[in-house]
C-alpha cells in the first residue's frame, strides 16, 4: 500500500515513564487495496488463506497454527541498542457479511523476552462498478488494458490497531522519556509502513497472476496513519471488534 505523508505528532499529554516498568506503544492505521473481480471471487480467494498467506508474508517467517491462524516473525528491530525480533500468532475469524477479523494470541509453548504484542484488525470487502472507480479513468491505460477488466471490482479496506509493550534494558530509562517515546512510536510505524504495503502488494499480485487479471496499478492501495485526533473512532471500532470475537 501506498504510504501518505507523515502527519504531525500529537500534543495529548502521555503516562509517565517509571523505571523498570514496561513501556506501552500503540498506532492505528487504515488502509485499502482494489481487486479486480467480483465479490465472491475475491471472497472464496481471501477464505482460502492456506494457499497464499506464507507465500505473500515473505520475507518474514511463518507457520499454521491450526486450520486459522500463523506464527509470524516480524524481523529485526530496534534502538539505542536494544534489539528485538518480534514473535506473534494471529487468528484469521471466518467472514461475517463480508467483514474479516484477525487478532493476536499468544504464541503456543513461547515466553516473549521484554516485549509483548497486541494486533487487531479488522477488514471489508465492497463489491463496485468498475467505471466508478478513478483507477479506471486514467488515460494513461490502454484501452486493451482496460479490456480485459471485469464490469465490477471489490474494494477491499481494513483497519488495524497495533499495541507494543516494550520492557527495555536499565540503561535507557535513564534517556529522556519524550525521546523514548517518540523513537518508539516512529519505529512502530515504520514497522506498519514496511510490512502493510508489502504485503498488499503481494497478495494483488497473487490473485491477479492467478486469475489471469492485469495487475492493479500502485494507485490502487494506499495506507494511512490514524491520528490522536481520531481516537474516538478507533475506539468504538475497537468496541465493535471485541463484542464480534466474545
Amino acid at each position: 500500500m501506498q504510504s501518505q505523508s507523515v502527519k504531525p505528532q500529537s500534543t495529548m499529554t502521555q503516562p509517565e515513564i517509571l523505571s523498570g516498568q514496561p513501556i506501552d506503544f500503540q498506532t492505528s492505521f487504515q488502509g485499502y487495496m482494489e481487486m479486480y473481480s467480483d465479490i465472491v471471487t475475491v471472497s472464496e480467494y481471501l477464505n482460502a488463506h492456506q494457499g497464499w498467506f506464507c507465500r505473500c508474508a515473505q520475507p518474514m517467517k511463518t507457520q499454521p497454527l491450526g486450520d486459522t491462524g500463523y506464527i509470524i516473525v516480524v524481523g529485526h528491530f530496534g534502538a539505542f541498542g536494544y534489539e528485538v525480533e518480534p514473535k506473534m500468532a494471529v487468528i484469521l475469524h471466518p467472514p461475517q457479511d463480508r467483514l474479516y477479523l484477525m487478532h493476536s494470541v499468544p504464541v503456543p509453548d513461547y515466553s516473549p523476552v521484554g516485549y509483548d504484542v497486541d494486533y487487531r484488525a479488522m477488514m471489508e470487502l465492497k463489491e463496485v462498478n468498475a467505471q466508478t472507480v478513478e483507477t479506471f479513468q486514467d488515460k494513461g491505460y490502454s484501452k486493451k488494458w482496460q479490456s480485459g477488466l471485469p464490469s465490477v471490482i471489490t474494494q477491499v479496506t481494513w483497519h488495524l490497531n497495533l499495541k507494543v509493550s516494550v520492557q527495555f534494558p536499565k540503561f535507557i530509562y535513564r534517556l529522556p522519556a519524550s525521546l523514548i517515546r517518540s523513537t518508539g512510536d516512529r519505529l512502530l510505524n515504520q514497522i506498519v509502513r514496511q510490512v502493510s504495503p508489502r504485503l498488499s502488494y503481494k497478495v494483488q499480485e497473487d490473485f491477479h497472476s492467478g486469475h489471469s487479471l492485469p495487475l492493479p496499478p500502485k494507485s490502487s492501495r494506499g495506507l494511512e496513519r490514524i491520528l490522536d485526533t481520531e481516537l474516538d473512532q478507533d475506539e468504538e471500532q475497537s468496541r465493535m471488534f471485541k463484542d464480534r470475537i466474545d
